[in-house]
């Protein structure tokens, strides 16, 4: 009898800790499973021929960046800054909203609207863009595309979020669910593939179709659909495009390997600004000029000695005055056409 009440305890316990493990680990159950079919319907039928070379290094890249990334988050605690809101659940500014389901929702919805908004600055500034833009350096759009982000993107997009949820008052379980369901629809919208009605569904959620457009290596097109779950922001805000790009990755040649890529986030290769109208228009060597000014002083000197100071300064003085005003004109110009 007592050993069938042992044996009872043991695997009551036992249970207990498999629950709480299953509960904890959910979300990266999750992303295991989503991850090992996506994988393998992308492998089925594939929308881009697999080149099997090509194929294997993405994987290896992308995942070898993924588990860099969790094991520095891990490291610098980041993550412990979602288990920290659990003290500001529920006391935002949606704490106003009666209903749990509308205010769930809304909790939902500005969670995906924030991911877009943020998606779209990275495109907009240098600064943003050159973390984001090792992202984009993949060549070959696949499902592992999804954990290709640098970590310094990652630890400010964390920090931001969990000032929006504190600012919003968003509840935990509202962001459990974003956290598990948001990491399966960016595998879904990298995977390559297509089907039969996802035109139809990119109406309401990203699809592979219309982010492969965001991979486009034309800035023109690939500066459109931020969406992460669903593609109304993208409608709203007029940043659609539904077009197939000829090819995917950025202009520029990117390292193909987890440190390369490390260090490529700090590369800014933004081109240079350019210069102003009026810069642009005077090309000329000043120094050049002065010395044949100063020369043709000299000369109806008859290059009497002494005066080889005095001639330099006017000279300098006159193509100086010349040049000012041939700016001051050429900006009259450009704010007459404003």
């Amino acid at each position: 009898m007592l050993n069938i009440i042992e044996m009872y305890s043991t695997l009551q316990a036992s249970m207990t800790a498999l629950k709480t493990l299953a509960s904890g680990d959910w979300p990266f159950i999750c992303v295991v499973l989503g991850f090992s079919l996506l994988a393998f319907v992308e492998f089925q039928r594939p929308k881009i021929p697999l080149r099997p070379k090509q194929h294997i290094n993405a994987y290896r890249v992308n995942l070898g960046l993924f588990a860099l990334n969790s094991l520095l988050m891990s490291a610098l605690s980041i993550a412990g800054l979602l288990l920290a809101l659990e003290h500001f659940s529920g006391r935002g500014l949606l704490n106003g909203m009666r209903s749990p389901v509308w205010r769930a929702l809304m909790s939902f919805l500005l969670l995906d609207f924030l991911l877009y908004a943020w998606h779209r600055i990275c495109h907009q500034f240098d600064g943003l863009w050159m973390f984001h833009k090792v992202h984009h350096s993949d060549p070959y759009l696949n499902v592992s595309t999804a954990f290709r982000i640098h970590i310094a993107e990652l630890i400010i997009t964390t920090v931001l979020k969990s000032a929006y949820i504190i600012l919003l008052g968003i509840d935990k379980t509202v962001v459990f669910a974003y956290e598990t369901v948001y990491p399966l629809f960016v595998m879904f919208h990298h995977t390559n593939i297509a089907f039969v009605g996802e035109k139809w569904l990119g109406q309401v959620i990203v699809t592979p179709c219309l982010h492969r457009t965001h991979h486009s290596i034309e800035r023109k097109e690939h500066d459109s659909n931020y969406g992460a779950i669903f593609s109304i922001w993208d409608r709203l805000f007029l940043s659609r495009k539904e077009v197939e790009p000829t090819a995917v990755g950025i202009k520029i040649a990117a390292p193909q390997s987890v440190w390369g890529l490390v260090k490529f986030g700090f590369v800014n290769t933004a081109p240079p600004m350019p210069a102003p109208a009026y810069a642009r228009r005077v090309s000329v060597n000043i120094h050049a000029m002065i010395a044949e000014a100063a020369y043709y002083k000299a000369e109806k000197r008859a290059f009497s000695p002494g005066y080889e100071l005095y001639d330099w300064l006017e000279a300098k003085k006159e193509i100086l005055r010349q040049v000012n005003g041939k700016e001051r004109s050429t900006q009259g110009d450009r704010c007459m056409n404003c």
